[in-house]
């Protein structure tokens, strides 16, 4: 049987996803804040710790991405190529060392839901949009005083939303999500018994380009208590700032911190 992932045919043509290396081209608005760190540390399973510095910051990074395998056939077929996201990010530590590790994350399509559960991220369906630049009126140009929004709403319910307006360009934008990525891959056990794979494993990006950071003012910025969701558990004590950035990344494989049993 064919394909890299579900499903596998005899041709592999209907696999979802092609294999590594995938490429991404995204606009990133981002928000930082801290909450409480025991918030945090309730969401590190053994053996991730808190970080050693600055234990509650958070990032909410809102992307639009255009993304494709190797043979970039999806730019093509646009559908099978764009797609929007929004994640949660904190960080933690293991054997010494920080990384930034994704605690939830909202995908509008099930191409990149199956991408996620590959690398350990805890991917669900969502509905995420953001502001586009344009160099052309009435879309906001990437300039200071740009006034640009994001929602996430999930099972028809609003989660998140968040105005800001870039004030200027500035060398990095932000410090959560600047680590390799620390992520757990489970498969619960068909019985019904624990967990038939844990894995804790170590991704980043193989290769990376990006236009200038923009910091801005952070308008509004709301995190709403639904019954389905828990981002609201990491409530904001403290905004730390927000950013625009357009990049380029490709990723290639991780690999196993801690093997599973």
């Amino acid at each position: 049987m064919k394909g890299f992932f579900y499903p596998r045919s005899a041709t592999g043509r209907s696999s979802l996803i092609p294999p590594p290396p995938w490429h991404y081209s995204g606009d990133l608005l981002t928000i930082e804040y801290r909450t409480d760190p025991k918030n945090v540390a309730a969401l590190l399973p053994a053996p991730l710790t808190p970080a050693d510095e600055d234990p509650g910051a958070v990032a909410l990074i809102w992307a639009d991405w255009q993304s494709c395998g190797d043979s970039k056939e999806e730019l093509l077929d646009p559908i099978r190529a764009q797609y929007k996201e929004a994640f949660v990010v904190v960080r933690c530590k293991f054997d010494g060392r920080t990384y930034s590790r994704c605690v939830y994350i909202w995908v509008d399509k099930d191409f990149a839901l199956l991408r996620g559960i590959h690398q350990g991220y805890p991917k669900k369906l969502g509905s995420i949009h953001m502001t586009r630049p344009h160099p052309f009126g009435p879309a906001p140009r990437l300039a200071a005083g740009a006034v640009f929004g994001a929602t996430l709403a999930a099972a028809d319910r609003r989660i998140a939303d968040a105005v800001i307006t870039l004030r200027g360009e500035v060398e990095k934008n932000g410090f959560v999500n600047g680590h390799p990525m620390a992520h757990h891959r489970w498969l619960p056990a068909i019985d019904g018994k624990g967990d038939a794979h844990v894995e804790l494993i170590e991704s980043t990006g193989a290769k990376f380009e990006g236009g200038k950071p923009w910091i801005a003012d952070v308008e509004s910025f709301r995190l709403y208590d639904v019954p389905t969701e828990e981002l609201a558990g990491l409530e904001v004590k403290e905004i730390i700032g927000g950013y625009y950035r357009q990049i380029g990344v490709t990723w290639n494989g991780g690999r196993s911190l801690v093997p599973s049993p």
